[in-house]
């Protein structure tokens, strides 16, 4: 088809009018390389799933013109208020503190051309339209997340649309056994924040982290955030989430979870018999004898839920086997949930990543964020321009665009 006689308009997606259609454009691009497996997503029929949560939500569909009109493209923004800086002060009692400083970012994902309209020019006035939106609303910068390899998105963000490479954070992916972890830990205990605790305690420790979302209280009290565990050690005297913040234990760390299989569904596609053999082969072995712990690879071969930890934080020489100890907590949680895997997404230089246990080939090592200023004039001029600034050791995934 030659792109001089293709006349597309771009619109707002009308959910009556356009789900189908964007079910089927999904499909169309979901399709993996050859010989080799790829990863497919289930949207569950809500095609606004990955926005719908967050503050402020659009979504922009490409439609050609005629009497055989056809979707081609669909792209999604939202928008939130979160840290992009720190600013120090001096407490009453002369103590050095920092509060944060906060912009308006706007998030675009979920960026799809029919395969049939590709290199016409429809993902680039996509994200043009979606851009306008944003400016609309009063954002100051957008960002993207994509894949480090994917060199069509990279070239069509950072060449043609003045977006730059700004975080690589990591995906840790872990898969869900037939087993169960033991929890019993002797010099751990778990304890179960309530939403207000964790949002107090969010607030005080991560509210200067890069990316924190000033809305915290809203994701926490979100029904699909299954809760928030606080590990300690043993022997500490729990009171209160007051009295821990006065005076925290030597050693501590916290994780909250998010059920991202109520709102979609992965896939693992192009595997080979034998890979679908042997994963079914370990966990025959692991349900018939749980006593032995065998690493059994979860059916990812069909459609499977995923359970997310973020707020990801603690602090001590201990800190980072607590956070290994509320993994497997979380293990179990997906395990009952009928989850087959358990993720985390965090910094490149994150110091309690290596509490976080996770499978290398499940995992992806380097996932691309870039990012691009929208406006003319910066929120605190404290900050500057946050398109240079450098990367902290911790960055807050917001759960809702994961």
């Amino acid at each position: 088809m030659r792109e001089d006689i293709v006349t597309v308009v771009v619109r707002e997606f009308e959910p009556e009018r356009d789900k189908e259609a964007v079910e089927v454009l999904e499909k169309t691009c979901e399709v993996g390389p050859s010989g080799k497996m790829s990863l497919f997503t289930d949207l569950l029929g809500d095609p606004l799933c990955r926005v719908r949560h967050s503050p402020s939500f659009f979504m922009l569909v490409a439609e050609t013109c005629g009497p055989l009109s056809q979707i081609v493209g669909v792209v999604r923004g939202c928008i939130k208020t979160v840290t992009c800086g720190k600013k120090p002060h001096r407490s009453p009692s002369g103590a050095k503190q920092y509060t944060p400083i906060y912009t308006k970012l706007a998030y675009l994902l979920g960026l799809r051309v029919s395969p049939a309209y590709r290199r016409m020019g429809i993902g680039l006035t996509l994200v043009q339209k979606m851009e306008e939106w944003f400016r609309s609303k009063g954002a100051e910068y957008s960002y993207i997340a994509t894949d480090s390899d994917n060199e069509a998105s990279i070239s069509l963000f950072t060449l043609r649309s003045g977006y730059t490479k700004f975080r690589t954070p990591s995906i840790l992916v872990h898969p869900v056994f037939a087993h169960r972890f033991p929890l019993h830990h002797r010099t751990v205990r778990l304890l179960r924040l309530s939403p207000s605790d964790a949002e107090l305690l969010y607030r005080r420790r991560l509210s200067t982290t890069e990316f924190f979302p000033r809305d915290i209280g809203s994701i926490l009290h979100n029904p699909l955030s299954l809760g928030t565990y606080l590990a300690l050690p043993s022997d500490y005297p729990w009171t209160g989430l007051d009295s821990f913040l006065a005076e925290p234990p030597a050693s501590w760390a916290v994780l909250s979870v998010w059920n991202c299989k109520a709102l979609f569904r992965l896939e693992v596609r192009g595997a080979g018999k034998w890979r679908r053999w042997l994963s079914k082969a370990t966990r025959a072995i692991d349900k018939a004898l749980p006593c032995l712990r065998i690493p059994s690879v979860p059916d990812v071969f069909r459609p499977f839920g995923m359970y997310l930890m973020y707020g990801i934080e603690g602090e001590g020489k201990e800190a980072a086997e607590m956070v290994r100890v509320l993994c497997r907590q979380v293990h179990n949680l997906a395990r009952e949930g009928g989850c087959a895997a358990v993720a985390a997404e965090v910094a490149a230089e994150e110091p309690l990543r290596k509490g976080i246990p996770y499978w290398r080939r499940m995992s992806c090592a380097e996932d691309l964020w870039c990012v691009k200023r929208l406006a003319e004039e910066y929120s605190d001029g404290a900050v500057g321009d946050w398109t240079k600034a450098a990367p902290g050791k911790s960055i807050f995934v917001d759960p809702r665009e994961f």
